[in-house]
């Protein structure tokens, strides 16, 4: 099972590494029908609620892109440690991201994946960028750090 779990991870990184707009049309390739996708803004269940979100993404970045570092497996369970980023500077005022996360997958015994969260820090790598509400949240993590 290790050794086909990792080539279902390992499938599933290249796609997202890889992922274009037109991709979405395949996505019922990588995920079962009834997934589950969450991330610190999104809760959401099937492929056309999951197929929404990356098309709000790429409305929203004018040049996003996904890089897998590692993964790791075990049972039926991938963790992947990835950075996303849209650095297309000064695109129609909208701020650039850099984020590093983590994601949980968990694959069913067909490969497809049936639940994948996202672990990131919106504070560090979103809210921060944000004139004002950036400036009061640095001004807290001084006052609370040692």
């Amino acid at each position: 099972m290790s050794e086909q779990m990792d080539g279902w991870a390992r499938r599933y990184a290249d796609f997202f590494t890889q992922l274009k707009e037109p991709d979405l049309q395949r996505l019922d390739e990588f995920f079962a029908p009834d997934a589950r996708f969450k991330d610190p803004f999104n809760d959401v269940t099937g492929l056309e609620q999951i197929a929404a979100v990356f098309r709000h993404m790429f409305r929203q970045c004018p040049a996003p892109r996904f890089y897998v570092h590692c993964w790791a497996t075990q049972g039926n369970t991938a963790f992947f440690h990835w950075r996303f980023m849209d650095r297309d500077e000064g695109a129609d005022g909208r701020m650039s991201l850099d984020v590093d996360g983590i994601s949980r997958v968990l694959f069913n015994d067909e490969g497809k994946v049936f639940s994948h969260i996202d672990y990131w820090d919106t504070a560090e790598y979103l809210y921060d960028q944000i004139p004002l509400l950036g400036g009061m949240l640095r001004f807290v993590r001084r006052r609370i750090g040692t």
